[in-house]
Order: C-alpha cells, then structure tokens, then sequence
C-alpha cells in the first residue's frame, strides 16, 4: 500500500513554473515554435501593406545597383506597379521616341508596327512631318490609311476608283481617311509646313515599302510609257531614277483652283475623305473632360472608327473594354497611366507620355488615368467603321442590384446610386 503521507505534492502545493509533467511540456513547446514561427509573418506582414499601400519604401523595394533614372522616373508605373498588378501581362507600349527616324530633304518619318510592338498586330502608325512645300510622293497602300494633324496645315489629294477627284487644306486637330488602294499625296503649306499621325488597319504595314508613283514609272520601259499615253518616248527622259518618297518642291496653287482642276470631266468624290473635327461638337462632355466619336456614323467615307479624347487633371476615362475591336492609341499631349487587365487575373501599369503608342486588345478591360497638371489628349483608334465600348458602371447600372453586391459586397445603396448612363469620362 502507497503511504498517504509519502505522496508527490498536488497542483498548488509548488509553484506551477516548477510543476513539469509531459503533456504541459508539449504545450509550452508549442507555443515557443508558435512565436518563432509569428516572427517572419509580422515581417511579411508588414512588407504586404507597404506594397498594398504603393509607398514603396519597403526594404524589399530598393534598388542599389545600376539603373537608368531618366527612364526610371517617367515609366514609375513599369519600375515600382501598383500593388494590383501581377502576372504577365506583355508590354502593350512603345514610344515612337525608339523608332528610326528616315529623314528627307523634305521632312521626315518614322513607324510602330508590330516588329516593333509584337501585341500591335491589327494596327501600326505612322509620324511624318513635312517642311512648308514638302511632299509625301503620290503612292497608295493595300490598307486603309486614317490620319490625325498634330501640327500645321497641309495640302491632301486622292482619286477614287471612278477617277473622281479630291482635293483639301486640313489643319491641326483635323483627320482624313483614305480607303485602301486610293491613290493620294499630302503637302506641307505655309508658315512651317505640318506634323500628323498615320494609322493603318495592319499591324505588318511598312511605310518604307508602299507604291509610289516614281518607283513605278522608273520601272516601267520608256517605250511601254509612250504607248500608253501616246507620246514620245522622250517624254520620260527625266523621271526620277529613284523615289522621290518626301521632297521640297514650290507651294500648291491656291485650293480653289487646284479643286476646279482636279475635279473636270468626273466631279469630286461623294463623300470627303477629310474630316474638320473643331466643327464637331463633342459626343459626350462631363466635368472630367470630353470625347469626340468619328466613325461611319458622321464620317460615312470611314472604314476605320476613333475616339478622340480630353481629361483635365485627376480625370479619368472610365473603366471599359470595346467588344469589336483592338484599340490604337496615341498620346498627343499631357501624362497618364493605364492599366489593362486580362482573363486569368493578369493586370499591368503603364505609363504614357506625347508622342507614345498604346494598344489593347479587343474585349480586355483598361483605364486612362490623367496624372499631370495639364490636359491629357489621346486617341483611340480601332479598324471597324463602328464604334463600340462598354462601360463597368453601366454594367453594373443596369444589372439587378441584389445580384451585383453579391458579387461585391459594396451595399445595394451603392449600386443603385450608379449613373444609368455611360460616364465615359470622370468626374461626371
């Protein structure tokens, strides 16, 4: 028999930090490897709301070895994302600033394709300026050619398929359109000549390689040439060896005159191939800026539809995606920032400055955000004589609102506070 009087001391008897049996000892062991474990979680922890909060001055986020500066702080999207990027969503920028600049007596040129922006395959664009009386050679492409002045005034022609003519003065901010095939030229006018972009509905477009009129004519035998137009042969002693592509020549004579000569015998062309954009009232207009729609719906000699859009500072073009069509972009002026989201979770920031080419492709969700001081003009542009956008708010808008905060928990209050109509620019 045990001796009552010689048994181990009771809980309480000790103090319990001296009380040790197996099961206490697990416990206490536990929450030792729990605590070592909590440490590099607080850290992380911490470094997740650095990075959600984009501060960046994360010890994770700093970079003391090389780096390029200049280019650092205008792309500070691309060198520190937001914290609700991720994925690998491909580059969709290039600024024209890296393309090859061909310059002529008479100006100069330079392209974006999708040699040079692989995601660009349904669109490439074209800057050229042209000094007063500088020409862009008499040639045609395979696509259509939709066009934008940035700077000046320019002389453009063309002839369509029945032999009638067209001739326009076209000034900044103005566009044109010239069908795929449409023989035309383009001039720079007095005081200093002119700058635009060209866009065409195809991404391995080469504007170094187009038909000219010179190339050909230097191509074809004399003999052939004088039969055809039944002259002498001698006629074409001086055409060019070579292209002419852009060159100085004397200013045109005055528009009238020219439109009177052009258009003898066959009348002009049904529809104008221009389009005076400063006598278009916008589309839509808010307190965060406008938007000016030029498709075959006011243009009806289009086949490629655009956007040409306005955002003061801290405007923002709404969240949306185009369900037709890749979007072309070009930055006129201003500084912005997009973000483009696709299918998977991937999703990718941006930066954008003058002179920039951005493009998205059909159907995947993006902003344009005004970061500057100044206006943000861009354009958009698509190769589809229709435009088309969608909206999130109006998505949201017009869905029954029970099932929208199922989805996102934000209140029915809020959802049913939403414009029913498309915003298009914010604020409204």
């Amino acid at each position: 028999m045990i001796d009552e009087n010689k048994k181990p001391p009771v809980s309480g008897d000790e103090p319990a930090a001296k009380t040790l049996n197996r099961r206490n000892f697990l416990e206490r062991a536990s929450a030792a490897l729990a605590m070592v474990g909590a440490v590099p979680a607080l850290a992380s922890a911490q470094q997740t709301r650095e990075l959600n909060g984009d501060n960046h001055k994360g010890h994770n986020e700093s970079q003391p070895g090389p780096d390029n500066k200049t280019l650092d702080q205008s792309e500070p999207d691309s060198v520190w994302p937001p914290g609700t990027d991720a994925g690998g969503q491909p580059p969709f920028k290039y600024p024209f600033s890296f393309a090859h600049k061909r310059i002529e007596a008479g100006g100069w040129t330079r392209q974006v394709t999708v040699r040079d922006l692989p995601i660009s395959k349904k669109m490439a664009g074209v800057e050229m300026r042209l000094i007063s009386g500088g020409i862009r050679e008499l040639h045609w492409h395979v696509g259509a050619e939709w066009a934008y002045m940035t700077a000046g005034k320019a002389r453009i022609t063309a002839v369509d398929q029945h032999g009638r003519g067209f001739v326009e003065d076209v000034s900044e901010g103005d566009l044109w359109l010239f069908p795929g095939g449409v023989p035309h030229s383009i001039q720079g006018l007095d005081p200093d000549g002119c700058q635009f972009i060209l866009v065409f509905d195809d991404g391995n477009f080469n504007e170094f390689e187009t038909f000219l009129l010179t190339d050909w004519m230097h191509h074809t035998p004399k003999e052939v040439l004088a039969k055809n137009f039944n002259v002498p042969a001698s006629t074409f002693e001086n055409v060019p060896k070579r292209e002419l592509f852009i060159f100085p020549r004397d200013l045109p004579r005055p528009l009238e005159e020219e439109k009177k000569e052009a258009y003898a015998g066959s009348g002009a062309v049904p529809n104008s191939f221009a389009f005076f954009t400063g006598q278009m009232k916008p589309t839509k207009e808010t307190a965060g800026g406008s938007v000016k729609i030029v498709d075959r719906t006011n243009f009806p000699a289009t086949n490629i539809a655009a956007a040409i859009v306005s955002v003061k500072p801290g405007g923002l073009r709404e969240l949306h995606w185009h369900p037709n069509e890749d979007e072309w972009q070009y930055y006129v002026k201003g500084d912005a920032r997009m973000t483009v989201f696709s299918a998977g979770g991937h999703a990718r920031t941006m930066d954008f400055h003058p002179s920039d080419v951005g493009y998205v492709e059909r159907s995947m969700p993006h902003y344009i955000e005004n970061i500057g001081d100044s206006e943000l003009l861009f354009l958009e542009v698509f190769p589809t004589p229709d435009y088309q956008d969608i909206s999130l708010a109006e998505w949201l808008a017009h869905t029954p609102s029970r099932l929208v905060d199922q989805h996102i928990a934000t209140g029915e209050d809020f959802v049913r506070r939403i414009s029913k109509k498309e915003a298009v620019i914010t604020p409204e």
